[in-house]
């Protein structure tokens, strides 16, 4: 008797990660396609990616929260101008459970690799369980990645960790069980998550030490609560909270031309410079002055930080203490400075950012050429419009490759691209076509466009940055053009950059 290869379980379309990229593009296959048959994996047990993940003390968003929630799921009462953690998560859920969307969820799950299947025109998506360890394959006609930039925390490498003998936690990972009360507690790092924690903490800990590197551009903020007439407002008045929505929008919006390599960018910059330079000089303590004051203008490094928290007004407090002296070593009970100062440490929090591990994921497409093969024939990690390499047919990003912008809300972007997903794919999802993917030519010209364009602004410049590739130098993060062209060349152009496979290849053209 022969026995046939067990058949690999299928969806049309596979999502990875469930963060507000994969809940949108989960949404929109329902609202705009009406497709059921999809499956959404992440490592965490529940949707909320990010905002799952991060549960530290003083944890929220840095972007007004009408700009906060999906355009299509509008969110009313939010309690404050800058929403925090269990806000944004409530939201996600609600979301959710309004689209009925836990069917399609797995958790605990996670990415190892995927291949295109061409003669069935099909990926075959190879996922874990973190509970047994046991691989498993799942079959797709699409497959998305929705994995987000702020998804492998970058864990510490400094030597010694391993015998340390108080509690090492990273703000993506936080411990709720552990407790700071009266504890001497050393936070490394000093982004934008450090800049939340330590207002959060400073009551409970007996003392709180913290380590940079370089100086962040600080400037003032204040959360400002929403009244309960003003939630009324926005849920019962007709259009109101498009139109806050969209004042909003135009304002950040200006934020565009400060990062441009020109005279306005250049006095746009040096304004903000001022601005933050005052607000550290009224506010902090005259001893740290010299480790707050940025040296690196606006985009070259470092990122701006809305200090909604008090951050500045806390380094005031007697048990919190700014050093900037590199930790080279962690003992049992303390940390070691390259300077040989020894800081006692009952808890240690790492503030160190993410790594960009998701981008190593093993994916191999037309011909078994693999991803890491594509872009090293680009020269640097890069994709047609943020969101697809040619040669991989059916595979989608949301915010992909140059897709980050540092003045605006996520959401917006997410919604952009999915938006033009969507259009994509809808052949595919009506059996009209079995295959659809970028030209190689417009790849191409599409990559030596957005190079260009970076030249000319502050993202591309002599300082070393996280956005940029240390292997080929190359900026892979940050879309260098306004929202306004981000809004066209998703929702209003033509797709003449597409090709269209039902048995010969044809260009897909606007419906």
């Amino acid at each position: 008797m022969a026995f046939s290869e067990p058949k690999i379980p299928f969806n049309e379309v596979i999502i990875i990660g469930a963060g507000f990229s994969g809940l949108a593009m989960a949404c929109q296959l329902k609202r705009k396609l009406g497709c059921d048959d999809f499956a959404v994996f992440d490592r965490a047990s529940g949707y909320g990616g990010a905002w799952h993940a991060n549960k530290y003390p003083g944890c929220g968003v840095d972007i007004p929260a009408a700009l906060y929630s999906l355009s299509f799921a509008p969110k009313t009462d939010f309690s404050c101008f800058f929403p925090k953690q269990h806000e944004i998560l409530h939201y996600i859920n609600s979301v959710v459970e309004d689209h009925q969307l836990m069917s399609n969820f797995t958790g605990h799950t996670e990415w190892v690799g995927a291949s295109w299947q061409e003669s069935s025109k099909t990926w075959h998506v190879n996922l874990k369980d973190l509970h047994t360890g046991q691989e498993f394959t799942r079959e797709c006609r699409i497959l998305i990645s929705a994995v987000g930039a702020l998804s492998m925390p970058n864990n510490s490498s400094i030597p010694g960790a391993e015998r340390f003998k108080g509690d090492v936690i990273h703000t993506a990972n936080w411990d709720r069980s552990v407790s700071l009360r009266d504890k001497r507690v050393v936070v490394i790092g000093n982004g934008a998550s450090a800049t939340q924690v330590i207002p959060a903490i400073a009551k409970d800990a007996r003392e709180i030490t913290q380590f940079i590197r370089t100086p962040q551009l600080y400037l003032p903020g204040q959360n400002t609560t929403i009244s309960n007439l003003w939630q009324s407002a926005y849920k019962y008045v007709p259009g109101l909270l498009v139109l806050v929505r969209i004042v909003i929008f135009l304002y950040l919006e200006t934020a565009t031309l400060q990062f441009r390599r020109n005279r306005t960018g250049a006095n746009m910059r040096d304004q903000q410079f001022l601005v933050s330079r005052r607000y550290i000089l009224d506010n902090a303590p005259e001893k740290y002055w010299p480790l707050l004051i940025s040296t690196t203008e606006a985009g070259c490094k470092k990122r701006r930080v809305f200090d909604n928290d008090g951050y500045i007004h806390c380094l005031n407090r007697d048990n919190v203490h700014l050093i900037k002296d590199p930790v080279v070593e962690i003992t049992e009970s303390s940390v070691v400075t390259q300077s040989g100062q020894t800081y006692p440490a009952d808890v240690i929090i790492l503030g160190t950012g993410f790594s960009l591990a998701h981008f190593d994921t093993s994916i191999t497409g037309c011909q078994g050429i693999t991803r890491a093969e594509h872009w090293q024939s680009l020269g640097g990690i890069k994709a047609f419009n943020t969101i697809a390499l040619s040669g991989f047919p059916n595979m989608f990003y949301v915010l992909g490759p140059n897709s980050g912008t540092g003045h605006t809300s996520t959401i917006y972007a997410i919604e952009s691209y999915v938006d033009l997903i969507i259009r994509v794919i809808e052949p595919i999802l009506k059996k009209k076509a079995s295959s659809v993917q970028v030209k190689a030519s417009s790849e191409q010209v599409y990559s030596k466009k957005i190079e260009q364009a970076l030249q000319k602004t502050v993202y591309n410049n002599a300082c070393p940055s996280w956005f940029i590739d240390k292997k080929t130098g190359t900026n892979w993060a940050i879309y260098p053009w306004s929202s306004f062209w981000m809004w066209y060349t998703t929702r209003a152009a033509g797709l003449d950059d597409w090709i269209l496979e039902v048995r010969v290849s044809r260009v897909l053209n606007k419906n």
